[in-house]
């Protein structure tokens, strides 16, 4: 199924006009696998309601968001749902999903589709190898909810690997362990030069001539509240690097 799944990712970059530039191609092969991570709830209007963005990877049934992005209660007693939006514009649906691991040291999550067939996965590259100053684009749903499901991609530079002890935001998520564990190892994490939304947080972070996936976009390390963010945006984004991702992937 991995290769079924990386075989139609390279024939949609394949079917782009002989005219398109690279970004352009890969945009059309990227969009496919890029998913609103959020909730159903058969009695809410909208009864379908997303947040960030996610991903898939594997064999397509596997999605990678943010951890910040995965509520943190459902409501049984309505029979709420997690899962992710698929489709474009009006032309959308919603497909349940659970849980499968989480990360909040690192601000990721791995969802697992439950049913329906498998979404064409991206490839996972080598962010060990990345260089700053190298062109990167990331793919996702800048407000959420408020643009609806359409698939918005800015271009932007590695500006920097930088290392963060704790995430100040998210703090409060962390238990002593985790604290401890990220004192010893600082979390390195990208810094971009592209701006990014607080609906951003878990688009893929990718080569914009191959589509390899090298980071994951993470709002909570932008300064400020998300109001401001969407008001005043600082140019400055940061990504969490894709090897954390599939040290999670490993996780069962």
């Amino acid at each position: 199924m991995l290769t079924t799944c990386a075989g139609l990712a390279l024939a949609a970059l394949t079917a782009a006009p002989a005219h398109a530039d690279g970004l352009t191609r890969t945009i059309t092969a990227i969009k496919p696998s890029v998913v609103g991570v959020g909730t159903f709830l058969k009695t809410r209007s909208p009864s379908v309601m997303f947040t960030g963005t996610g991903f898939a990877v594997g064999d397509g049934l596997s999605i990678i968001t943010n951890a910040h992005v995965v509520p943190a209660v459902l409501d049984g007693a309505k029979m709420e749902e997690l899962g992710v939006v698929v489709g474009a514009g009006r032309e959308f649906s919603f497909r349940p999903a659970r849980l499968v691991a989480l990360d909040r040291g690192r601000d990721l999550a791995h969802l697992r589709l439950t049913s329906g067939a498998p979404l064409p996965a991206l490839a996972l590259g080598d962010s060990r190898a990345a260089l700053e100053g190298q062109a990167l684009a990331f793919t996702g749903f800048p407000l959420g909810m408020v643009l609806g499901l359409n698939h918005v991609t800015h271009r932007a530079m590695l500006s920097a690997v930088t290392p963060i002890v704790i995430p100040s935001m998210s703090s409060r998520g962390l238990d002593a362990r985790a604290i401890t564990q990220l004192q010893r190892d600082p979390l390195k994490i990208f810094q971009l030069d592209g701006t990014a939304y607080p609906g951003n947080s878990g688009s893929p972070v990718y080569d914009p001539e191959t589509g390899a996936v090298l980071g994951v976009i993470n709002m909570v390390f932008v300064k400020g509240l998300k109001e401001n963010a969407i008001s005043s945006p600082s140019g400055i984004s940061y990504a969490i690097p894709v090897q954390y991702v599939q040290e999670l992937l490993q996780r069962k």
